[in-house]
């Protein structure tokens, strides 16, 4: 939106402030924008002269960043941060009281500075600590050969996982019907009542609120269902330089087919792209065939996968 302020007088005449940015809240107190750039800007209503609907700036066409999987699997990493995050020398070890694998495993990226059996004791003994399955995040290409080679051998297999990357341009101007989505910094009750990640344990739902709003700009988009009703789709995004992250993408069963999660998507994108972003990705369960066809659509292709390795305990 763009929206005029009375901003003060001089010499008895008024003299007007604007401001353009998405607008994530308006109640009794006031109105606030959040800009491209900067704090967000609180107007008290009274101030309010005019506002106006604007379109998102124009996407501009640019390849995607240059970044090899580990570097972007560590982004992906700053954008689901783990409540507990500890050092192995290279390697992350990650807790977040159970809430996803993503946020409780360690990412086995570069040197532990121990010897690999070693390390690998460790990291059994820090997840028994926190009564956590022990989990080690292992990546194609990417994680070196000895690693994989031990956990082959040490620990099945779980969630094999596409991460799938599209240039932000085309996807900002992908579909129809963004107008009816909205943009708000925080994660509400309405946006949470779809989000299916969400358990009634009040530790894990606790540690879900803090991965969720962590990284380092998140935004959150929602369309609104009737008046008294569940929204029909929402979304989550993380921009980090120039990439954007997609995740939370979800539809209301009877909502589906109807272009939602696309809209969803595309207005992350244009957002995205307002900060600065010319790089999409998002991870993607192989076996989720319906959401693959989706991301092919929208012109994602695979930049690399990963799983998960289970190491035995004792």
């Amino acid at each position: 939106m763009s929206v005029r302020r009375l901003s003060e007088f001089v010499d008895d005449r008024p003299v007007f402030r604007d401001s353009i940015g998405v607008l994530t809240s308006w109640d009794d107190l006031g109105l606030t924008i959040v800009p491209r750039t900067g704090d967000p800007v609180f107007l008290p209503e009274k101030l309010l002269v005019a506002g106006k609907v604007v379109p998102p700036f124009p996407a501009r066409r640019a390849p995607l960043p240059v970044t090899d999987p580990v570097e972007l699997q560590r982004i992906a990493g700053r954008g689901w941060p783990a409540v507990e995050q500890q050092p192995l020398g290279a390697w992350t070890l990650r807790a977040s009281a159970g809430f996803t694998r993503r946020a409780n495993s360690v990412q086995a990226l570069g040197d532990p500075g121990l010897p690999l059996p070693d390390a690998l004791a460790a990291v059994r003994a820090w997840y028994a600590e926190r009564e956590l399955p022990s989990y080690v995040e292992v990546i194609t290409p990417g994680s070196p050969e000895p690693l994989r080679a031990e956990l082959d051998r040490l620990g099945a297999g779980y969630a094999p996982t596409l991460v799938r990357t599209t240039p932000l341009a085309g996807l900002a101007r992908t579909g129809g019907g963004h107008d009816r989505v909205r943009l708000a910094r925080t994660a509400d009750p309405a946006w949470l009542s779809l989000y299916r990640r969400v358990t009634g344990d009040p530790a894990v739902e606790e540690a879900a609120l803090r991965v969720l709003h962590g990284g380092p700009s998140v935004w959150f988009a929602t369309v609104p269902g009737a008046p008294g009703q569940p929204p029909l789709a929402i979304g989550r995004c993380v921009i980090e330089g120039p990439w954007a992250c997609f995740g939370a993408i979800e539809v209301q069963p009877y909502a589906r087919r109807a272009g939602l999660a696309t809209a969803v998507m595309a207005v992350l994108a244009a957002r995205a792209a307002e900060e600065g972003a010319s790089g999409g990705y998002l991870q993607v369960e192989a076996e989720n065939a319906g959401a693959i066809a989706l991301y092919d659509r929208l012109g994602f292709t695979t930049s690399h996968t990963y799983h998960y390795a289970l190491l035995p305990q004792g």
